[in-house]
Parts: structure tokens; sequence; C-alpha cells
């Protein structure tokens, strides 16, 4: 937790509240549905929460943003996110619905109201975005695929409108895999975060067509 306000100094009360919040939470919910490794759920903070907010580093959400994160797992990138940007509407998706089960408990024991879970596979999905949020749910060709017809055309924040994955290993390779032309920018987590487990993590924004 220290992390967090390391560095997210301007969280305000209530987020830090929140943030705190998570830890009894996921390791109440972790021993009825194994949402997180058991060997990992002492790193929740760092290895999850940290993890998911090295989004806000790269772009700063517009309040009314539709941001859908794919393959939310036990509710990451999502849930830090949303507690991180309260303005911003957030749809969590997953195929697995006992996972999801902890997303809901989880957001609404924050009451988070920018936040909507829903058991579908992202090709059900109807809705348009402005963003999608990912963390090591496929290849990055993959998520570019499933991310590209779920993107809005009209335009609101800083960077256009695309698709925002957190990765680690031969990321390079998955970047090369991409359609010729695609244009995306890879940021390693090493030079925001200090501790070494960010060494190998990057984030790789790729903008929509």
């Amino acid at each position: 937790m220290k992390n967090i306000q390391h560095y997210f100094p301007n969280c305000s009360d209530k987020q830090l509240e929140q943030y705190e919040k998570l830890f009894p939470l996921y390791q109440d919910w972790n021993t009825k549905i194994n949402v997180i490794s058991r060997k990992d759920i002492d790193n929740l903070y760092d290895h999850h929460v940290l993890h998911s907010l090295a989004i806000t580093k790269i772009i700063n959400f517009k309040e009314g943003s539709e941001v859908l994160d794919l393959g939310t797992g036990g509710g990451f990138p999502g849930i830090p996110l949303a507690i991180a940007f309260p303005d911003v509407r957030f749809t969590l998706i997953d195929g697995t619905r006992k996972k999801l089960k902890v997303v809901e408990a989880v957001a609404e024991e924050l009451e988070l109201k920018n936040v909507k879970v829903i058991h579908k596979r992202v090709e059900e999905m109807k809705h348009h975005f402005d963003f999608v949020v990912s963390r090591a749910v496929a290849r990055l060709l993959k998520l570019y695929d499933w991310s590209k017809v779920r993107l809005k055309k009209k335009e609101q924040n800083a960077i256009p409108n695309g698709l925002i994955a957190l990765k680690g290993g031969s990321i390079l390779e998955e970047i090369n895999e991409l359609p010729r032309g695609t244009y995306s920018e890879l940021t390693n987590l090493s030079s925001i975060f200090a501790e070494q487990y960010f060494d190998e993590k990057y984030i790789v924004y790729v903008q929509g067509e």
C-alpha cells in the first residue's frame, strides 16, 4: 500500500481508503475462489494494483470516457483504474463466471458506481468504447483484432482511441505480428516503477484503425 501512496501522492482520502480495502477483500475471497495465486496474494499491491495503475502514467482518461477491460479475471486492471478515474465508465468482461462473482462483490463493497461487470466474450459485445485495456490475456495481435471493432470512431482523449495492454516477455516479437502500418508505442514499466518486478513488464498502446 505504501507504494500506492509513493507513486500516486495526489490520491484523495476516499481513493486511498478504497485501495486499502482491496487487500482484505481479495484475501477473504481468495479463500473461497482462487482469483489470485495463493503464493502471490501478499504481493497484491505491487503485482496487481500498482501494475494496473501503470496505465494512468500514459493516459489521463477524460471524464465521460468509456473503457472496456477485456478478460478482467479478478478485476485487473479494471478495478484499480475505476478507483483512479471515478468519472470514467468501466465495463469489465470475462468468460469465467466464477471470477466475476468476486469482481462484482469487490466493486459493490467499494461502492464503485462506474463499474459494470458482464459475463460475456468480447465477440458478443455490441457496445463501443474509447479504449480497451487488458492484462496478460492473449497475444497482442489477438487482442488488437478483438479490440479494433469495439472502438468508437469519435475521439475525446489526448491520444487516439485504441488498445492499452499490460504485457511481459518477448513483446517486440508480438508487436512485429501486428498488421503493417499499425501504430504502436511501447513503454517499459521499469522507467515508471523502481521495483524489480517491473523490469520486464511493458505497456503497449496500439492505435485503433
